[in-house]
């Protein structure tokens, strides 16, 4: 796994691997925590305010494990980011993610995501999963998804 900062102008290609059908224990993971302005649910600025944080991380020599950004939808006006890090950016709001993780990777349009929602939680109630919080990974932007040929949305939730 990569922590290197992302590179705006093509986004790295994404390995569904190892994160599909999996279960991650975070203990204190770091991330930076940033707001996006939404329009019926549909990022705004996004971009601008993945510039920011990517150089406020650069400002410090820091990295980006993964490439990871996780989004929550806090209403159809407004996505939280949280931006993996690997040190505190004096800069930005720091906070720590603990817990398990389940995680699965979708790929298709994103008009798609109820679908993957509903099999989601399907995966969870086999498995007994109580679903605390979710969250969407965006794995590549519209532009590098058509370059690619595959657009990979990864849904974790707290369980």
């Amino acid at each position: 796994m990569n922590a290197q900062p992302i590179d705006f102008d093509c986004c790295p290609p994404f390995d569904p691997t190892p994160w599909d059908d999996k279960l991650l224990h975070w203990d204190n993971k770091l991330f930076v925590k940033a707001r996006v302005f939404t329009f019926f649910y549909v990022p705004v600025n996004f971009g601008a305010t993945m510039k920011r944080l990517n150089a406020c991380v650069e400002e410090v020599l820091g990295t980006i494990p993964d490439w990871l950004c996780l989004s929550e939808h806090t209403s159809k006006w407004n996505m939280d980011l949280f931006l993996a890090v690997d040190k505190e950016i004096p800069t930005l709001e720091n906070v720590r993610l603990s817990g398990r993780y389940y995680c699965r990777v979708y790929e298709g349009n994103y008009n798609e995501t109820g679908k993957w929602m509903v099999d989601f939680e399907k995966h969870c109630k086999e498995r007994a999963y109580q679903i605390e919080k979710t969250y969407m990974w965006y794995t590549t932007c519209p532009k590098c998804a058509k370059k690619f040929g595959k657009n990979y949305t990864v849904i974790l939730s707290k369980i």
